[in-house]
């Protein structure tokens, strides 16, 4: 079954959310990142996706606090993303408490480094982000989606494939904070591409029928945000999806 993993977007300490990834955009919601770990807990969610907006647009991390705190004060375990360009960045996120972390910006501007990691820290750790800037071209975005490459996403995915990476989590910004459900069609090329991946689709979640959906066409987990925090989507909606594995 799917898993289901709430994001946490952090800039300034404060829980915001962006339409297609323009800062201009931006909206701040009026939720405490730990009270809003804690209630995602109590409703059985097991991981979240934890996002230093700060931090993708520097190119460092700026928010450990902030994993430090929901790993000191809950059981979840805590996807932290946001500027990771070096093993120091990984060794502090893990030392605040992240289980996993997914780096994108890395892989396009030294793919060798990133490669690395897959193998020093292995690939149940690291998660790729790889997100487009549109489904026609494919062309990934890093640093915070504010630039763009001439990287075309399954040969982006394939190369790291082939050495070794299992997870990736994949945005079609165009969907990204606009409720206008996800780009399906994105996900089975992808699917198709790359026989046997684990991929995280994120972007344009309205409700349970687009998790069903995703789920049935073998998306490995899905990420979702705005539907939460606008209040389309319920976490007794999510039920479903968070039966306890034996």
């Amino acid at each position: 079954m799917i898993q289901v993993i709430p994001s946490i977007a952090i800039r300034k300490g404060k829980v915001v959310k962006m339409r297609k990834g323009d800062p201009s955009s931006e909206k701040a919601y009026d939720e405490n990142p730990l009270d809003l770990a804690r209630k995602f807990e109590d409703h059985g969610i097991e991981v979240i996706h934890l996002v230093d907006l700060d931090g993708a647009e520097k190119g460092c991390p700026k928010n450990y606090n902030v994993c430090e705190a929901i790993s000191g004060y809950t059981n979840l375990k805590i996807d932290f993303t946001g500027g990771i360009s070096t093993d120091g960045d990984i060794t502090k996120a893990y030392e605040f408490g992240a289980s996993y972390i997914t780096a994108s910006s890395i892989a396009v501007t030294d793919p060798e480094l990133f490669a690395s990691w897959i193998v020093s820290y292995g690939r149940e750790k690291i998660t790729l982000g790889a997100d487009v800037t549109d489904i026609k071209s494919k062309k990934i975005a890093y640093r915070g989606w504010l630039k763009k490459s001439d990287i075309g996403l399954i040969d982006h995915l394939q190369y790291f494939y082939d050495r070794g990476l299992k997870y990736v989590k994949s945005t079609d910004i165009s969907r990204d904070g606009v409720l206008e459900g996800p780009a399906f069609s994105y996900y089975q090329d992808i699917i198709s591409s790359l026989f046997g991946s684990e991929i995280l689709a994120s972007g344009g979640v309205r409700g349970v029928d687009d998790i069903k959906k995703l789920d049935e066409i073998g998306i490995f987990a899905v990420i979702f945000g705005k539907a939460y925090y606008e209040g389309l989507l319920k976490l007794k909606d999510l039920e479903q999806f968070l039966v306890k594995k034996v």
